[in-house]
């Protein structure tokens, strides 16, 4: 039987919730970007371009707010050791 350390164990549970952290923040920003009248800055609102955009907008929106909490809960943690 194989059995992992602690140490590659919280490793791999960090990545994983960092990960659904990530996809969770682009979804939101996706289904947030869907309210916004982006056809009135684009030539053709309707071509594989637009969604293109839509989509690269998403991400990048998503990544950062999620950078943002990922960060933001571990400055959390670090203060938990002054109180």
């Amino acid at each position: 039987m194989n059995q992992t350390d602690p140490l590659s164990y919280s490793l791999a549970l960090s990545g994983m919730a960092y990960i659904t952290v990530t996809l969770l923040c682009v979804a939101l920003a996706w289904w947030g970007l869907q309210q916004l009248r982006l056809e009135i800055f684009l030539k053709n609102p309707k071509s594989p371009q637009s969604k293109l955009l839509l989509i690269m907008i998403s991400l990048a929106l998503g990544y950062e707010v999620a950078s943002f909490l990922i960060a933001y809960f571990g400055w959390s943690g670090l203060l938990k050791g002054m109180f």
